[in-house]
């Protein structure tokens, strides 16, 4: 090994994120249930920390550490930031939840750190093993988190559902590079690139489908979608919250890895497979997710049709790479603030869970019912909201491909779709409200945290050039 070659200033933010990891895992260990706020509050400071230590790093060009194994590029400089924010927004919205729940504990703290170490190795790697090492430290903590309840019976089967169907993908993501591999001789993703050109085709072509499995259960399309609205009913509303918001924008970026870094020139055999998968994604959850009455699993189902549009960005090229990144980056928001709303409303006897469970909230409380409109009215694609820019951005690439019919085909789905998000607003708006429902109980310092959140999908909808702009900076530095 020549350790001359082993820099490690482009993983020094994950370094920090281990140390605070660490740190939090063992103060927790001295403080009692009273003093459980300083776990949060840790969290919280040592994220803070570990985004300016990130900023501090990026130069503007590529680098790489642990001999090319981890990148930190534009697309990982801005994927990680998000995460950053994103998990903290999640404890900032969910401690008065988890603690009416009973999972008030600094479990839910390490875990998700846990969880959010791996998506940064995901994002940064560029070798088959590393990606796949990202993976599962980011599984493995999921499949903790959803089963923090311990006495709950939903949330232990959807954490068993999630770690059989889980566990699966993982083996064919690991058949799918040991035939990569075998193929091309390595598992370095440049290395692989090159080695394409020559390698196998069909052996290489068989690694690719598995592979490309692997990469839509993860994303939550179709026909691997199952997990995805029996996990988000399942599971305690902030862990729903954590898995519907920042593993996204890591699962985008672990696909883009591996497409474009590692399989593009094979982009006519996972060309077509995308199509179809994205086009069935967008029919199966607009269609599933009209006859749900439960409003987590609505939102399940939403997510595949969500990952539908991220999934045909795909084919799309560089054009395609940019919209799938503010896609992922826009659904991360806008699902932040449809389980902010929900944890807000929910307190120690009343889960809000169902859509009926939001009758009438504007006649108690409007500006919570305005939250959540912004937050249907994005998903919904209706402009002048960051989500209608979002599909906007998905459907231009695909016409740049020349891909007419695959275009008008996702404007006619998010057409469906665009029926239950209305349903919830109707219910909001017209229906009357239930005497027990609508107890606010949630910090000062959420809901502004919340309204900051809901406000910049209208800010960013009128002003979709502000982020569309750091993906854009962001894809061009990759490349």
């Amino acid at each position: 090994m020549n350790w001359a070659n082993l820099t490690i200033f482009p993983a020094a933010p994950d370094m920090v994120l281990t140390a605070v990891l660490f740190i939090v895992l063992l103060v927790d260990l001295w403080l009692c249930d009273k003093q459980r706020w300083l776990t949060c509050a840790l969290s919280i400071i040592g994220l803070a920390i570990t985004a300016v230590v990130q900023c501090a790093v990026w130069h503007g060009q590529p680098a790489s550490a642990f001999h090319d194994m981890f990148v930190l590029d534009g697309m990982a400089q801005l994927a990680k930031l998000c995460l950053y924010v994103a998990v903290m927004v999640l404890f900032i919205y969910s401690q008065t939840y988890i603690k009416d729940r009973g999972i008030y504990q600094g479990e839910f703290y390490t875990l998700t750190l846990f969880a959010l170490l791996g998506m940064n190795v995901m994002v940064s790697a560029s070798h088959f093993l590393t990606l796949y090492v990202g993976l599962e430290l980011l599984s493995l903590a999921l499949y903790a988190l959803i089963a923090l309840r311990r006495n709950d019976s939903k949330a232990a089967e959807a954490a068993l559902k999630y770690f059989v169907l889980g566990a699966l993908a993982s083996g064919l993501l690991l058949y799918g590079i040991s035939l990569i591999y075998g193929a091309t001789g390595s598992l370095q993703l440049n290395e692989v690139l090159t080695a394409t050109q020559i390698a196998n085709p069909w052996l290489l072509k068989l690694g690719l489908v598995f592979v490309v499995v692997a990469i839509v259960f993860k994303l939550g399309g179709v026909p691997f979608h199952m997990w995805v609205p029996d996990v988000y009913q399942g599971a305690p509303t902030a862990v729903a919250a954590l898995v519907g918001t920042a593993p996204k924008i890591a699962a985008t970026v672990f696909a883009f890895r591996i497409l474009f870094n590692g399989l593009a020139t094979q982009y006519t055999a996972w060309h077509d497979m995308l199509l179809l998968i994205g086009m069935a994604s967008l029919l199966v959850g607009n269609l599933a997710a009209i006859m749900q009455t439960n409003i987590k699993r609505m939102l399940g189902f939403s997510t595949v049709s969500h990952m539908g549009f991220i999934i045909l960005a795909f084919v799309g090229k560089e054009a395609g790479i940019i919209a799938a990144l503010y896609y992922a980056i826009t659904y991360a928001l806008m699902a932040g603030v449809a389980f902010g709303v929900l944890m807000l409303l929910s307190n120690k006897h009343i889960e809000c869970e169902n859509i009926s469970d939001l009758a009438g909230l504007n006649q108690k409380h409007a500006w919570y019912a305005f939250i959540m409109l912004l937050a249907m009215f994005s998903m919904a694609g209706i402009p002048p909201l960051m989500g209608f820019y979002a599909k906007l951005a998905v459907i231009k690439a695909l016409l740049a491909q020349g891909l007419v019919w695959v275009s008008v085909y996702a404007v006619i789905m998010s057409l469906i779709g665009a029926f239950y998000y209305l349903r919830v607003v109707k219910t909001m708006y017209f229906d009357a409200p239930k005497e027990e429902q609508h107890t606010i109980d949630m910090g000062g310092l959420a809901k502004v945290v919340l309204s900051v959140n809901a406000l910049l999908l209208l800010l960013w909808g009128i002003l979709p050039d502000a982020v569309m702009n750091w993906c854009v900076a962001a894809v061009q530095q990759t490349f």
